[in-house]
């Protein structure tokens, strides 16, 4: 059975599109191919990609050039099922629906919601033009064979248009950021980390003004504006130590006493499931993250971080200090939330979720 996966927005190397899915998919035997922007045509870990170039200058050409690219790449492939990734690819699905074709719309966040904090689009029109799209998405979703859902707050929402709803968190690989293996520990160093885009609505403003109470330093490191660079430059004891590749980034969590996710409460981050709250826990690293409730259960189910008000940058400098200073406090955090990934919160699990629905694809071509 041929896989094609779809994008016309994430990278060749997406942790969730590429390292997870594809390669887990290619270890269960199957042939999987993968239609990505701004790349060639080549193979790895058993992964066939197939580029197309990216509408760069502008929203709108990304979201009609580039997806009618990935159509186009992604038809002559002929795979058996196509999986895609990023809700305007939603009128490509129907299209290969229409062809016959098993269609998995893989649903990475909940849209609706994350309209609301679009600021791009003007205030007056963000609560229309969400619950438009929600109806949009509702609609066409009930003729997608399956939907893949990375929280169980968009799963219970599909759940209702579409009983194929399988909810499949976006947990970290196992063994990926630890080396295990390490017969020496990395000794820490006297700072804290923050991994991810960098951005207001992801609290970058008030982790800048936290570093100026913090007893320590604060590295960043992940996509950034060159605004937010030039403020990151003015402040001794922020460094951002650019985008980085798993390896560096497995370094970087290795030094560090901590890992920061203090998104601010917009409507798409309260029920969300930040990968990188799982990363710094795969890491063996405490956790300092925003109180919403679903992240305060659980951080503190497992006893691995530090909740706080994230619009609060006295709170999450305390935090910090707490960390720093009590580094036998942060070991304990830290092997907890590890633990915690191990028996729970890891890729090798929600695998399985995903190798049953093409499982039951290859048992209806058989039959």
């Amino acid at each position: 059975m041929k896989i094609c996966h779809l994008t016309s927005v994430h990278d060749h190397n997406d942790t969730r599109i590429f390292i997870k899915e594809c390669r887990s998919l290619v270890q269960a035997g199957f042939e999987v191919h993968y239609v990505v922007p701004d790349t060639g045509d080549f193979e790895v870990d058993g992964v066939q990609m197939h580029g197309v170039m990216r509408g760069n200058d502008s929203r709108f050409k990304r979201m009609t050039m580039t997806a009618n690219q990935v159509y186009k790449k992604g038809l002559a492939i002929d795979a058996d099922v196509y999986h895609f990734h990023d809700p305007e690819l939603i009128p490509i699905g129907l299209k290969l629906k229409r062809r016959g074709k098993k269609v998995i719309y893989d649903i990475h966040e909940d849209v609706p919601r994350a309209i609301l904090s679009k600021h791009w689009i003007s205030a007056v029109i963000r609560k229309p033009v969400a619950s438009a799209f929600e109806v949009f998405e509702n609609a066409c979703s009930k003729k997608f064979d399956f939907l893949s859902t990375a929280t169980p707050f968009i799963t219970k929402r599909f759940k209702k248009v579409n009983h194929n709803t399988v909810n499949i968190n976006n947990y970290p690989l196992i063994n990926e950021l630890l080396d295990s293996q390490a017969e020496v520990p990395v000794k820490k160093v006297n700072s804290v980390c923050y991994i991810g885009v960098i951005a207001e609505m992801r609290g970058v403003n008030q982790l800048l003004h936290a570093a100026n109470l913090v007893n320590g330093a604060i590295d960043f490191a992940g996509p950034i504006s060159s605004e937010n660079k030039e403020k990151m430059n003015k402040q001794e004891n922020v460094h951002y130590r650019g985008i980085l590749n798993r390896n560096e980034l497995k370094n970087l969590l290795s030094k560090s006493a901590a890992g920061i996710v203090t998104f601010l409460p917009e409507p798409n981050h309260i029920n969300a499931q930040p990968n990188k709250m799982f990363e710094y826990m795969s890491a063996g690293i405490p956790v300092i993250c925003s109180d919403f409730p679903l992240w305060r259960e659980i951080i503190e189910k497992n006893e691995c971080g530090i909740c706080v008000n994230p619009e609060d940058p006295i709170a999450i400098a305390a935090a910090i200090n707490y960390l720093l200073e009590n580094p036998e406090t942060a070991e304990r955090m830290g092997n907890n939330g590890r633990k915690a990934v191990e028996t729970e919160y890891n890729w090798e699990a929600e695998s399985g979720k995903l190798i049953a629905i093409y499982k039951s694809f290859a048992n209806e071509c058989k039959g």
